[in-house]
């Protein structure tokens, strides 16, 4: 996962504000207004934009509430990311009977003595007196590849898409058992990513582990060979282990004024907001999840336009590009978002390309028209950190002319 960050602390001027899709103009020629506007209207949700005169970088930034929500008990696999053993484990945590919310991001890294098929795999074991159940409530797994952004948009989509399976297993006591019986299956090549987002119900304390072993090998037949759990890299990886928050609610301190020009809401940048932190099983320290990947936020964005402007809400990548940002030269994610002049719900950013690179490109969420009394409006936007993508990746709200042609 990367999780370069940097953030911006700067007032952007109006003729910056109104930058349109895909447009390229000369400094000394900028386009008018309405026709920067038109632009905009004119493009999908999940279209790519170009914006020249736009200086992301200088965007004020708005302030908002969080609250933490109600949520599921939530681990990540994360640390290391590589595995370089050929049989080893990376991660090994108990879980307590409830909802349980797992995010598996790992790769076969093995290339000593030489580059090999391996699998990796997740098991539950049931530390319980009696039968476990375990119900899965969301899916999310794509087939184990090089290509990071895709897996990570992709999985995002397919999570926010997944509905409660009908299907309970039965763990009898003592019993350990694949988590997601198809990586059983699966044979990852050498650099390929395994990627699982699921959220499950089980009736029994369980033990969950993370594991590398030769693809011939059944998982828990591995397991039961107790194979270590390899330490930490402090520089790959964002992070491992049980985390004390899943999901968090983004409230503006103030209503959002069109007449006020452009400005950005940005999460999990580390420093307006901080990374969750938790528990982990191999060490006595906190544990600290760099991004905050597979925290769910329900961003809420009131607005009103006093200027009779509509309101389009952009994403991008805002570090391609920049300094000692190599493995930032592109990102890929997908959220949910309101209705407005398009119908709402899942978006992948971008969804005209495998991903976007660097400004001064941008990609479209959606558009909003402002109400015939100018009255507050509600946007609800559900996002989560992308994996694969450097961080953060802001939400910019840009007022637009809805007459433009």
């Amino acid at each position: 996962m990367k999780f370069s960050f940097n953030i911006w602390k700067e007032e952007i001027s109006l003729a910056v504000l109104l930058a349109g899709a895909i447009i390229t103009v000369k400094a000394t020629q900028p386009l008018p207004p309405d026709s920067t506007s038109a632009r905009i209207l004119q493009a999908k949700p999940g279209a790519s934009v170009e914006l020249p005169e736009f200086a992301f970088q200088k965007s004020r930034q708005l302030s908002y509430r969080k609250l933490v929500l109600p949520g599921p008990q939530f681990l990540i696999s994360d640390d290391p990311e590589y595995i370089r053993v050929p049989e080893a484990a990376v991660f090994r945590e108990r879980v307590l009977p409830g909802t349980v919310r797992f995010y598996l991001y790992n790769v076969n890294g093995v290339k000593e003595p030489q580059k090999m098929d391996r699998k990796i795999t997740a098991l539950i074991k049931n530390l319980g007196s009696g039968p476990m159940r375990l119900q899965m409530l969301k899916y999310s797994a794509q087939p184990p590849s090089g290509d990071y952004l895709k897996i990570g948009s992709q999985g995002l989509a397919d999570y926010f898409a997944s509905q409660p399976s009908p299907k309970v297993r039965q763990v009898k006591a003592g019993q350990a058992v694949a988590l997601d019986e198809k990586w059983e299956k699966t044979t990852v090549r050498y650099d390929d990513l395994v990627h699982g987002f699921y959220e499950f119900l089980i009736d029994q304390p369980a033990e969950i582990t993370v594991l590398q072993t030769d693809p011939g090998t059944p998982g828990p037949t591995a397991l039961a060979r107790n194979p270590p759990v390899l330490p930490g890299k402090s520089k790959s990886g964002a992070g491992r282990g049980v985390f004390g928050v899943s999901n968090y609610r983004v409230q503006l301190d103030s209503v959002f004024d069109t007449r006020h020009g452009a400005a950005e809401i940005t999460v999990a940048d580390g420093q307006r907001d901080p990374w969750v932190e938790g528990t982990a099983s191999h060490t006595t320290e906190t544990a600290v999840l760099k991004g905050n990947y597979g925290v769910l936020y329900d961003i809420n964005i009131r607005w009103r336009s006093t200027d009779g402007r509509g309101l389009a809400l952009l994403t991008r990548n805002a570090r391609g590009g920049g300094p000692n940002n190599n493995w930032c030269g592109a990102m890929a994610t997908s959220v949910v978002v309101s209705a407005g002049l398009h119908p709402g719900g899942i978006v992948k950013l971008p969804s005209d390309k495998a991903a976007t690179k660097k400004e001064p490109e941008a990609v479209v969420i959606q558009v909003f028209a402002p109400s015939a009394d100018g009255q507050e409006q509600l946007i609800h936007l559900t996002y989560s950190p992308p994996g694969a993508s450097c961080l953060p990746t802001p939400i910019t709200l840009v007022p637009v002319q809805m007459n433009a042609k």
